[in-house]
């Protein structure tokens, strides 16, 4: 049982390697936008600012998430929220995506100053660390639970999933973002599919929601069963494999629009 139990917890975290490592890369592509209009040496106090601000808002996020977890409102608005904001960016991409080019253009011809800067990338921070802790929670709650004393709301397993998810997730943007963002330009599908697994994350947080004992729409029996388990993790596999497989390669010619970004991201101290 306890190889089960252990099987379970590492096939989740492989899952949340994966989910972390692209939405990293997307999220450390956006700050370095947000900062490259800068001098090298503000850009370089301002990435650092940046993951300064990552580390506390997604550990901020993690505890308190962790208390508020089996609130079912908490439960529905955090669903709400991975639904905006899979919506935004899959329309962002592939339906409004040259207007909104248009406007951040202009955007960075006008620029901002250093600590306005700071700023959008610390506001930017505090939506990435909700984003993939909201996800990290939603998918640790379906494991089982463990003799491990709990925290907060959170039993101790499921918790300490969520940490290791929040610390590579970290470590992704320190050392590991370049790789990603080299593998988001040869396979742009993976962006899209990682939007809509934080989707499909947001679905099962809304059936944790509606199984809630003081709502019990659903049965908690369905909620935790094996069948929605097995629904869940097709799907996210069908999602994970069709971005991979359906996402055609870039050839090296297109990849001259990244000299920016990758290098930035190498810029923090």
């Amino acid at each position: 049982m306890e190889i089960t139990l252990l099987l379970e917890y590492g096939w989740v975290l492989l899952i949340l390697i994966a989910l972390e490592g692209v939405l990293a890369a997307d999220n450390a592509l956006v700050i370095a936008t947000m900062v490259k209009h800068l001098p090298e040496e503000q850009r370089k106090k301002a990435l650092f600012y940046g993951l300064a601000g990552a580390f506390v808002f997604r550990f901020g996020s993690l505890f308190l998430i962790s208390y508020l977890v089996h609130i079912w409102q908490v439960q529905a608005i955090g669903a709400l929220y991975l639904f905006g904001i899979a919506a935004y960016h899959l329309l962002k991409k592939h339906v409004i995506k040259g207007y909104l080019k248009k406007k951040e253009q202009e955007k960075e011809k006008k620029g901002s100053g250093f600590w306005m800067t700071v700023v959008k990338v610390e506001l930017a921070d505090i939506a990435f660390a909700v984003d993939a802790i909201l996800a990290a929670v939603a998918l640790a709650v379906m494991l089982p639970t463990t003799n491990l004393p709990t925290i907060g709301g959170l039993d101790g397993g499921h918790f300490a999933v969520v940490l290791a998810g929040g610390i590579i997730g970290l470590v992704i943007m320190r050392f590991a973002a370049n790789y990603f963002v080299t593998l988001l330009d040869r396979k742009p599908g993976l962006e899209t599919a990682a939007y809509l697994v934080v989707a499909w994350v947001g679905v099962k947080l809304a059936v944790y929601a509606m199984a809630h004992p003081e709502l019990a729409i659903i049965s908690q029996d369905f909620a935790k069963g094996t069948t929605w388990k097995i629904i869940f993790w097709s799907v996210l596999l069908v999602i994970g494999i069709g971005g991979w497989f359906l996402s055609k390669d870039k050839t090296d010619s297109n990849k001259e629009c990244m000299p920016m970004e990758a290098p930035v991201i190498e810029e923090k101290p």
